[in-house]
């Protein structure tokens, strides 16, 4: 029987001058120096929309605009099972800030393969290389 946590996690897919945005998690946490999608866990009470649009101001100091699912699954890991929902995005103001993540980053598709992502964004990761 698994009784591993399930955890909703919702992410924003900023496309902007052929580049998009990618963050470093940082040094402590689950994964620790991984790259990934901003955003984050949602909250009890909190749509999508609402919990990337906190998740982006909390992390980033960015309001942003979210628009349709780019892409959903879930991805176990060893100590939990992720539901991702990452969401097309549009900062639409303020200046971004590392307010948590160990560095910040707008890459193109071709320069994936540079990175060490998260395993649950492998999937996505393929979409973007042949489609952007």
């Amino acid at each position: 029987m698994n009784n591993k946590k399930i955890i909703n996690v919702v992410a924003g897919f900023i496309y902007n001058n052929k580049k998009f945005l990618i963050c470093q998690r940082p040094e402590g946490k689950a994964r620790a120096l991984l790259w990934e999608f901003a955003g984050g866990k949602v909250e009890q009470g909190e749509n999508h929309a609402e919990a990337l649009k906190r998740e982006f101001m909390e992390e980033l100091a960015v309001e942003i605009e979210v628009g349709g699912l780019f892409y959903s699954h879930s991805h176990e890991y060893e100590d939990v099972i992720v539901n991702l929902f990452i969401y097309y995005a549009k900062i639409i103001g303020g200046t971004i800030q590392k307010l948590e993540h160990k560095d910040i980053q707008w890459i193109s598709s071709k320069e994936i393969d540079n990175y060490a992502f998260c395993p649950a964004d492998k999937e996505v990761l393929e979409i973007i290389k042949q489609n952007y």
